[in-house]
């Protein structure tokens, strides 16, 4: 199975972050969100996974060459013109003869990926029960398979989310369906999305299935990015710690390096490699690499790499390399 992630956006909701960086490189719970996403993956064997990437996409090139295990292939998308577009771009480092899961790098999931191996199915599309489906698209399922989607559904029809991770298994048939719908120009403001590619496999006959996942996480804007990171430390095994004159409260994820002095660090704090806190109390934030943090209280906030904050602030969103006295 080869993993196919479009990553080309401009992470606008998520800025003053993604002005510097990717958005799948932002930082939560310890690491950048992409490599949650990809310690869900490997374990499953895949053969290879292929970026399609943008705006400073260069860094994820790098990220990936350096940190995953196994062939990693890149395609540039120029224009934003819809997540089909992006996938059409890596048809000739995906053949049509190929299965591949298709999903969008920004948001943490839990699910079993093992029944793909055996899918009766020509696709699947992994869905959430949620109780406001209005804001989301949903999946109208008939007889166990998929026969309807809909995108922000005025009236609730369903209330199955289709969360943005798909299985393929013969990724020709998902290139054909993109290429009738260019032609035909399915479209919103100029963007071609999956859901109308998915459609018109379901019209052509292509039996189509709902999957669970049974956690989703989005990572959007900086409130539910926040409430990710809090999500995943949670799961993770972590307790409380004295360093030094520093006291950590679980759950935290701090990186070894990072230099603590007569400081509060904790609970729900992810600290970056580098970081330097001191005469400070840090809660519930997200502090990337080498930024630094004096004489401060800080919450819910979310503090770039080489960022650097002194004075009393509370509660911040800033970018890379910023610089806040107060």
């Amino acid at each position: 199975m080869d993993i196919l992630l479009p990553a080309a956006g401009f992470g606008t909701r998520l800025r003053p972050q993604t002005w510097s960086k990717p958005k799948p490189l932002v930082s939560v719970a310890g690491k950048p969100m992409l490599a949650h996403v990809m310690d869900r993956l490997l374990p499953y064997n895949p053969t290879q996974v292929t970026f399609v990437t943008g705006f400073l996409g260069d860094q994820l090139e790098a990220w990936a060459r350096a940190t995953l295990p196994i062939p990693s292939t890149f395609v540039e998308q120029p224009e934003m013109k819809g997540q089909c577009d992006a996938i059409i771009r890596a048809r000739h480092l995906i053949p049509d003869d190929h299965d591949a899961l298709i999903l969008f790098p920004d948001a943490i999931f839990e699910a079993d990926f093992s029944p793909l191996a055996s899918l009766s199915a020509d696709a699947a599309m992994f869905t959430k029960t949620v109780e406001d489906p209005s804001a989301l698209g949903i999946a109208v399922v008939e007889d166990g398979r998929i026969v309807r989607l809909v995108e922000k559904p005025k009236e609730p029809i369903s209330n199955l989310a289709v969360i943005g991770i798909y299985y393929v298994k013969r990724m020709g048939d998902l290139y054909e369906a993109i290429e009738e719908q260019i032609r035909r120009d399915i479209s919103i403001k100029g963007e071609y999305y999956i859901a109308d590619a998915f459609q018109l496999m379901i019209d052509a006959g292509k039996r189509i299935v709902p999957l669970p996942v049974t956690e989703w996480e989005d990572c959007g804007n900086p409130t539910v990015l926040l409430q990710t990171n809090r999500y995943l430390l949670d799961r993770m095994d972590t307790v409380d710690e004295q360093r030094g004159s520093a006291t950590i409260l679980a759950p935290s994820a701090v990186a070894e390096d990072a230099v603590l002095e007569r400081c509060i660090v904790g609970p729900y704090a992810s600290v970056g490699a580098g970081v330097e806190i001191r005469d400070s109390v840090v809660r519930d934030t997200i502090v990337e690499d080498g930024a630094s943090i004096s004489s401060a209280v800080i919450e819910h906030s979310v503090i770039g790499r080489r960022a650097s904050v002194t004075g009393t602030a509370s509660r911040l969103n800033i970018g890379d390399t910023s610089g806040i006295e107060v």
